[in-house]
């Protein structure tokens, strides 16, 4: 049996998104209500419309220059199209959609940010980058990502899956976890031959962790840690439920986290035994994988 970690809950998270406008917006806030207002579905649309008509989400609408300039190396990297690209490099303006709330249920800070920043660049046929990834979003990806009726959402939607290559194999590290106030997995020196099992096998443990997380959130309710299992299964169905379908197999493996706080919080992801080969041995054990493949 392992032990809990410990994490701290972060006071308040923050949704950034950026719209590259050719021309400004005479009133992006009228402009937002009425594009909010007949694209989105309630309770979503009541819950972006409180949001909009608070101090808890603004408009900052600038020249170009009056903001740092958008990545454009990252967001090229993370999937954007070289037309797009020439569009964000090319606008006059950008409109920044903020939004901030507490962590928990739901995580309303990027729910209204995206929807409000997404009624927008469809409205103006302009590009919009989440700032958090950086990665601009294409219009039915960004409309797609949004919680239906039942607030459900599609975890891969939200995150990036980024790896590189080393002496001793692959780095993987979340990047979307944060957006909830947790710190990012990570996993070092995986085979070459894991990339694909592992980088699902993380898509689903980002999914179980997070909820685990959020159930310790309960609403109205802000504590200053919260405490999570040391070991932790993960399981076809977790991965599954992380692109939004459902996988009636209930097999699962578990792995153990451990909390490194330097140089920034992060849960590296370890077998939950030690051993040879262990990486290999997890994935054989969830997905059917020979053991001998690396």
């Amino acid at each position: 049996m392992g032990e809990d970690l410990t994490l701290p809950v972060p006071e308040t998270l923050y949704g950034t998104y950026a719209v590259a406008l050719a021309e400004p917006i005479p009133d992006p806030a009228a402009l937002a209500h009425g594009e909010v207002t007949r694209r989105t579905s309630p309770p979503l649309r009541d819950l972006v419309l409180g949001m909009l008509d608070s101090p808890m989400l603004t408009l900052d609408q600038r020249p170009a220059e009056g903001f740092p300039p958008l990545p454009g190396e990252l967001l090229a990297a993370y999937g954007g199209s070289p037309s797009t690209l020439e569009a964000v490099d090319a606008a006059a303006h950008v409109l920044a959609v903020r939004a901030a709330y507490r962590p928990g249920r739901p995580p309303a800070h990027e729910w209204a940010a995206r929807a409000v920043a997404g009624a927008l660049g469809a409205a103006t046929d302009s590009p919009v980058i989440d700032v958090f990834t950086p990665q601009v979003l294409p219009r039915d990806r960004l409309f797609r990502s949004l919680p239906g009726p039942g607030g459900t959402i599609r975890l891969t939607d939200w995150m990036l899956l980024p790896h590189t290559s080393g002496r001793s194999g692959f780095y993987f590290t979340t990047k979307g976890l944060a957006r909830f106030g947790l710190p990012e997995l990570q996993t070092e020196n995986v085979p070459p031959g894991l990339v694909e099992p592992w980088g699902r096998l993380l898509n689903g443990l980002a999914r179980r962790v997070l909820d685990l997380w959020l159930d310790e959130l309960p609403a109205g309710e802000q504590p200053l840690v919260v405490e999570i299992p040391e070991i932790v299964s993960v399981g076809l169905q977790d991965i599954a439920a992380a692109q939004g379908i459902d996988e009636p197999m209930r097999r699962e493996v578990s792995v153990r986290l451990r909390l490194d706080r330097e140089p920034r919080p992060v849960l590296t992801v370890l077998p939950a035994e030690d051993g040879p080969d262990r990486l290999d041995a997890l994935c054989a054990a969830l997905f059917g994988a020979p053991q001998s493949h690396r």
